[in-house]
């Protein structure tokens, strides 16, 4: 008698977001018993961040990991892979990862892919604010937020001259929207709530400002909630300037569009979006950076492909405009997409997307939010219970409810915490040491840094599609290595191995292209170096 094996469907989802998360949840608990699929999920961190509750980090409301969950603990039944995305192959239905472990490249097949991995914040809009802007959108965002306002009040109750003090304790926001007005209101509560634990500060001294280009905060909502929260954050304080742009950002200033400059240590920008690079890279039809999907979440002309969340672009047939990244479309649409690759796979037909909002809720800080929840619009703290009720609820799983529970209780009798953490990332250039006979990196890992060698002597094989292995040079004391994948961006071309114990120098990726793109000197000479090692090469093969 003969068997008949059936090799296993792999759906493979890329980021951990509202959108890949709730898919991959949707998709466990569907396929449960099943031995014809496997599930696998692909993100560079291992937890899921629960972004409604972000805010109460920097204020210290919710305690720093209580607004983050496992991903081994959301998707039990799913295969993780703690990685970045390098590149996808939707011809050979391939996913090029790496990790900072290894530099090698994992490659990962799958039968159905799930692009979910969002947007990427563009600060390239405003001049300077790559350089000097603080982001917000995820947890380590909120605690370098955190860090840089309680330092701010460090240094100014010390700092006796009132010119060097005025930017100390001058904090910018750019954008008001919902992720701008709620950072700005929890900014203003804490350091005005703190200022009383320092002695050399008075809380006039504080500037709390919120930019916004449009003609009132908060255009998600009606006009009237908009007035409300402006008036509401006006009396505490905070100065809203409408009608003008984010132009430019320096260490000490921030430059307006209409020519006002304030002085400021400290700017938090909400704005700017861009597509994912990985994304962009896809040969996929594309709107606004946004992959197109049908009305079912599938990518027309690329079976097996899908896209959900803040990549997808897809038409609300309901109101004909496209359906807005918010978290709560990201979570029906995976739940909606989970369902019809699992009907793709059993031959029956898929439903398209239909969804209504129940509505928003934004959050004003001090027991106070506005909100229009099934046409009702509420306000003041009616609309924070509300608030805190609908997202406690929403947070996945039971510990991490339990944990905020605690956190908004022992909030209400205890004063504000002010350490600041010291997270601040090791040097750029940092020292490594390696054995003899020990390998560093071999030909085809990905290209992730550049070494200058202090003292020793490594060599350069090459290997070529019969495994055969060739010596090409030898490099001792002041000669580098590893420049050509970074400035080629290609995976590395050669294998280099220790002969002697070695200490080098050693230059991550960012650093390196940094010096590269704006010293010309460097970029010539390395140009240079990097053509006579190809002639060399050339000259070998």
């Amino acid at each position: 008698m003969t068997m008949t094996v059936h090799a296993r469907k792999r759906i493979l989802i890329v980021g951990g977001g509202f959108g890949g998360i709730y898919t991959a949840m949707r998709l466990q608990k569907a396929v449960k018993g099943r031995t014809d699929i496997d599930l696998a999920l692909i993100d560079q961190k291992n937890y899921f961040v629960f972004q409604p509750l972000l805010p109460e980090v920097i204020s210290g409301n919710i305690g720093i990991m209580h607004t983050v969950t496992p991903l081994r603990d959301l998707c039990p039944h799913v295969s993780l892979y703690i990685r970045k995305v390098e590149n996808i192959d939707v011809e050979k239905r391939e996913v090029v990862t790496s990790h900072d472990v290894r530099t090698q490249l994992h490659r990962i097949p799958y039968d159905h892919l799930v692009l979910a991995l969002g947007t990427e914040e563009n600060f390239s809009m405003v001049r300077g604010l790559p350089e000097h802007g603080l982001h917000f959108k995820n947890l380590g965002d909120a605690l370098a937020l955190r860090n840089r306002l309680i330092l701010m009040m460090e240094a100014a109750d010390s700092e006796p001259d009132i010119h060097v003090r005025r930017p100390m304790l001058t904090m910018v926001m750019a954008g008001g929207g919902f992720s701008g007005v709620e950072a700005i209101a929890e900014v203003n509560d804490f350091v005005r709530t703190i200022a009383r634990r320092y002695a050399h500060l008075d809380a006039s001294e504080l500037r709390i400002v919120l930019l916004h280009s449009g003609t009132r905060i908060l255009p998600e909502l009606s006009e009237s909630l908009s007035l409300y929260a402006q008036r509401l954050l006006d009396r505490r304080q905070v100065e809203i300037r409408l009608g003008v742009r984010l132009e430019a950002v320096t260490a000490d200033e921030a430059i307006l569009n209409d020519g006002t400059r304030i002085p400021t240590n400290t700017v938090i920008a909400t704005i700017g979006a861009a597509p994912n690079p990985v994304l962009a890279a896809l040969p996929c039809q594309k709107e606004r950076g946004r992959i197109v999907v049908d009305a079912t979440l599938a990518v027309p002309d690329y079976p097996g492909l899908w896209a959900v969340g803040d990549c997808a672009y897809l038409i609300d047939h309901k109101t004909g405009q496209p359906c807005p990244p918010t978290a709560q479309y990201a979570v029906s649409e995976g739940k909606c997409l989970a369902d019809n690759i699992l009907a793709s796979l059993d031959g029956k037909a898929r439903r398209p997307f239909s969804f209504s909002a129940v509505g928003m809720m934004g959050s004003l800080g001090h027991q106070s939010a506005v909100g229009d929840v099934f046409g009702l619009k509420i306000s003041g703290r009616i609309a924070w219970f509300m608030w805190r009720t609908i997202y406690w609820m929403k947070l996945p799983g039971v510990w991490r409810k339990f944990y905020v529970a605690i956190d908004w209780f022992l909030n209400l009798i205890m004063p504000k915490d002010i350490v600041q953490l010291n997270v601040a990332p090791s040097e750029s250039l940092t020292r490594e040491h390696f054995e003899a006979n020990e390998i560093i990196f071999r030909q085809g890992d990905l290209g992730d840094r550049v070494y200058i060698i202090i003292d020793g002597e490594v060599e350069v094989t090459r290997e070529d599609e019969q495994g055969h292995e060739t010596i090409l040079a030898r490099l001792k004391t002041n000669d580098c290595f590893g420049e050509m994948a970074l400035i080629k961006d290609d995976v590395r071309n050669a294998t280099i191995r220790t002969v002697t114990n070695l200490n080098t120098l050693t230059l991550p990726r960012s650093t390196f292209t940094t010096l590269f793109d704006h010293i010309p000197a460097l970029r010539d000479s390395l140009e240079q170096l990097v053509e006579e090692r190809e002639r060399q090469l050339g000259e070998l093969d």
